[in-house]
């Protein structure tokens, strides 16, 4: 079982999965025109801080909540495009992408549905969205082979 920090020992779980934790990727997309009509002039910093640190504080309180980073602009990254050899390397902003990956949470949660009640609960408005993915554990791959034991001494000595 995989612990964080802020594991609470009495948490409410919603719809449990025989008792197994898995952790849930919350990743938070900004569509294009969303990112293109933000005005940092009129936009009330102050108020999204407060929505979003309230929320964290919430999944913290819940012992749900593992990380969670924002992502700098899509100006200052790249692309990685391994369809040429050697691979191409794009730098951002990229103009064909239709949405803008901003950030993410990463929880630990007792089914799919815990999951989809707290990416409901995120304090976001029009124009974005959440992707709500499961992240693999080493037990959902192939136990013998030879590279999955690797990675369990990897994770091992680095925990």
């Amino acid at each position: 079982m995989v612990k964080g920090p802020n594991r609470a020992p009495n948490r409410a779980v919603i719809a449990p999965t025989k008792g197994i934790p898995m952790r849930y990727m919350l990743i938070m997309q900004v569509g294009a025109e969303a990112a293109a009509a933000f005005d940092p002039e009129t936009f009330d910093m102050a108020e999204a801080y407060a929505a979003m640190g309230a929320y964290n504080e919430e999944l913290q309180k819940a012992g749900v909540f593992l990380s969670a980073e924002g992502l700098s602009d899509a100006s200052e990254g790249f692309r990685v495009d391994f369809d040429s050899v050697p691979p191409a390397v794009t730098d951002g902003p990229f103009a064909e992408a239709r949405e803008v990956f901003t950030g993410y949470w990463i929880l630990e949660v007792a089914s799919r549905e815990e999951a989809e009640h707290w990416a409901r609960k995120c304090p976001l408005g029009p124009g974005t969205a959440l992707e709500v993915r499961r992240v693999n554990e080493l037990s959902d791959f192939d136990q013998n082979d030879e590279w999955i034991a690797k990675e369990k001494e990897w994770r091992a000595a680095n925990s």
